[in-house]
């Protein structure tokens, strides 16, 4: 590994420990979204919170931490699997942000991000496929987990050499979300819209 490619996988990391949900409920003067609704510092959680131009700006900004460092490391000419080490890097800035106490999000706006300059034919199917399950089932969390997974196959027909890093990506988007497969399996999972109680994404 080279030196660039250790400093592109710092600032990945360092970009993606920047938590625009906390940032922007600040702004709008909301809870803090580590405390409130599902604690998960996420677009998802910061609509139910404050309403739609809040998450609207944390999901813009989520997803640029993801396709800043990916589309710079690729006009640099770094390898594809550095570049999914590099988005790995990303994503875990987010989880657990070095500015943030280590207390962060899923990580799927920042995937996604990462995922963008493959094409826009794979972002348009993964944000098709994303609306129509939330629209399906209402369940933010399983139109992510499902997603995810098809994220791969997706890459394998439009773009193959970049399989393998969408695969690292979506196993760790996966494992983000256990807590959330379990609630699915056992039908404890809130929708996306159920503001009536302590919302989880």
């Amino acid at each position: 590994m080279t030196p660039l490619i250790g400093i592109m996988m710092l600032a990945a990391y360092l970009l993606g420990s920047v938590s625009s949900a906390v940032l922007v409920s600040k702004l709008f003067r909301l809870p803090d979204p580590r405390l409130h609704g599902s604690c998960n510092p996420g677009a998802t959680n910061v609509l139910r919170l404050g309403g739609k131009l809040p998450a609207i700006l944390v999901l813009l900004f989520d997803i640029l931490k993801g396709t800043i460092p990916v589309w710079g490391s690729y006009f640099l000419k770094i390898e594809p699997l550095f570049l999914g080490l590099i988005a790995i890097c990303a994503c875990v800035g987010h989880i657990f942000p070095l500015f943030f106490g280590f207390k962060g999000g899923k990580a799927v706006a920042t995937a996604f991000g990462a995922m963008m300059p493959i094409g826009l034919d794979l972002a348009g199917l993964l944000i098709a496929s994303w609306l129509i399950i939330v629209a399906l089932s209402g369940y933010s969390s399983l139109a992510a987990i499902l997603t995810v997974s098809l994220a791969p196959l997706f890459t394998w027909f439009i773009k193959p050499l970049y399989t393998i890093p969408v695969l690292m990506l979506s196993i760790l988007i996966i494992v983000r979300h256990r807590e959330n497969i379990v609630r699915l399996w056992q039908g404890k999972e809130s929708k996306v819209w159920d503001k009536s109680k302590r919302i989880r994404e």
